[in-house]
């Protein structure tokens, strides 16, 4: 097999949600880079048109789509769209999600005081807006037999993190959800749909960055210096650090990979801290 083909993406037509942000910006260009077309969904269509510019002015093909990942009628009519604009989705990312400060234990916060209304929201953003887009747009690739599903997990998924108890769950479930929906789709609707996750490690993004930075020097916090330190590559990611995997569960390169979570870390999920 040609190389370059493992990983070609022409005549693909991928949907990124959460698309606006750091991470889902830099996962839609990576898409649109290899060929494929691709639909930037978020809840503000400005900042979509934003990165739709920058595929455009790269050469590629990009639609901005405003839509609540929560609103089932709004998914419906963002695919019904996006159909008749680049045609039927054959690849979904999952970008949507974030945490909230009120689900957040700190300094002045107990795990007492979260606030139940914070929690829910994080939950529903990260299970609900995760589980929402791949029944709307997982139909497609149902009637065609074919497609792939990338939803974005957590490290805070399998290894248990101080503060954050409401992200963590929620992202947890993101990794039942991600093996109990390949096997759904590829028993039910054929073995050319494929689900898998990835799971990043601490990378510096608007949702963690009042966890891991100083609001007012812009400094590591001391949670911030842990991390790193139990980092064996020493740093915190950089937004272009899941392109690579991110293109090989979409393309070819992966066809006999479902129902797994991959960690982009720098070795933070392998190490013990000895």
């Amino acid at each position: 097999m040609n190389v370059k083909e493992l990983f070609d993406l022409r005549g693909e037509v991928a949907v990124v949600t959460g698309g606006s942000g750091g991470l889902g910006g830099l996962m839609a260009r990576t898409l649109a880079g290899a060929g494929a077309h691709v639909a930037v969904i978020a809840r503000r269509p400005d900042p979509c048109e934003e990165v739709v510019r920058e595929i455009k002015a790269a050469g590629g093909n990009a639609l901005a789509v405003g839509c609540d990942v929560l609103d089932l009628g709004a998914l419906e009519a963002a695919r019904a769209r996006i159909a008749e604009a680049l045609g039927p989705p054959s690849i979904l990312v999952n970008g949507a999600g974030g945490n909230r400060p009120e689900a957040t234990t700190g300094p002045s916060r107990s795990v007492f005081e979260l606030d139940p209304a914070a929690i829910s929201e994080v939950f529903d953003l990260n299970v609900q807006g995760t589980l929402r887009p791949c029944q709307v747009f997982g139909r497609a690739m149902a009637e065609r037999r074919r497609g792939c599903i990338i939803n974005i997990s957590s490290m805070s998924a399998s290894r248990p993190l101080t503060r954050v108890a409401a992200y963590g769950a929620a992202k947890a479930a993101i990794d039942n959800l991600t093996r109990w929906l390949a096997v759904h789709m590829a028993k039910e609707y054929g073995p050319g749909i494929r689900v898998n996750a990835i799971a990043p490690g601490f990378f510096l993004t608007d949702q963690n960055r009042f966890l891991l930075t100083s609001r007012d020097s812009g400094e590591l916090t001391e949670r911030g210096r842990t991390i790193v330190e139990h980092t064996p590559m020493g740093r915190l990611g950089a937004a272009e650090d899941l392109a690579g995997a991110l293109l090989w569960l979409a393309s070819p390169a992966s066809a006999f990979v479902t129902g797994v979570v991959v960690p982009v870390d720098g070795g933070f999920s392998a190490f013990s801290g000895v």
